[in-house]
């Protein structure tokens, strides 16, 4: 078990808001456990309840370059609700973590990853500039886990 939960949000089904379900896939395919949902932000509190330190992975839409790849930290970066406006969820990742912030549940560290993403149509399989982005993201993280998971 990895000491970082790693949550992928996104819809597999609508073009470049699955670029968390291909993160979570590349994961898996290394041994790595990713937790895989919609991105809602009461089910997303709750998923991460207990854990010390979280990682999200989802589409977004800053208006960057497809496939440009963001980090923020969440507990102290100020979070644009637009910019995760790409998936069907109302509340979604930046509503999470504002509620969690206010209520005092965030983790104790709180990374998100944002793929920039442009089609979302449904049916619609990912653009290649997110896949290769989902592919890096994937990496980055492995290397975090390994780093996190070796004993001196």
């Amino acid at each position: 078990m990895s000491p970082i939960l790693i949550i992928c949000c996104g819809n597999a089904d609508r073009g470049d808001d699955g670029a968390g379900p291909l993160v979570a896939r590349h994961l898996e395919a290394l041994g790595i456990a990713a937790r895989v949902g919609r991105g809602e932000a009461f089910t997303l509190m709750e998923s991460w309840r207990g854990a010390d330190d979280v990682v999200i992975v989802d589409a977004v839409y800053t208006g960057a370059r497809p496939g440009t790849i963001r980090l923020w930290d969440a507990r102290t970066a100020p979070l644009v609700p637009q910019w995760f406006r790409c998936s069907t969820h109302c509340l979604g990742v930046a509503e999470a973590v504002g509620m969690a912030r206010h209520l005092d549940r965030l983790p104790r560290r709180l990374r998100i990853y944002g793929i920039e993403a442009r089609r979302f149509e449904t049916g619609a399989k990912p653009s290649a500039a997110v896949v290769k982005a989902a592919a890096k993201v994937s990496e980055r993280l492995a290397r975090e886990v390994a780093l996190c998971t070796c004993v001196p």
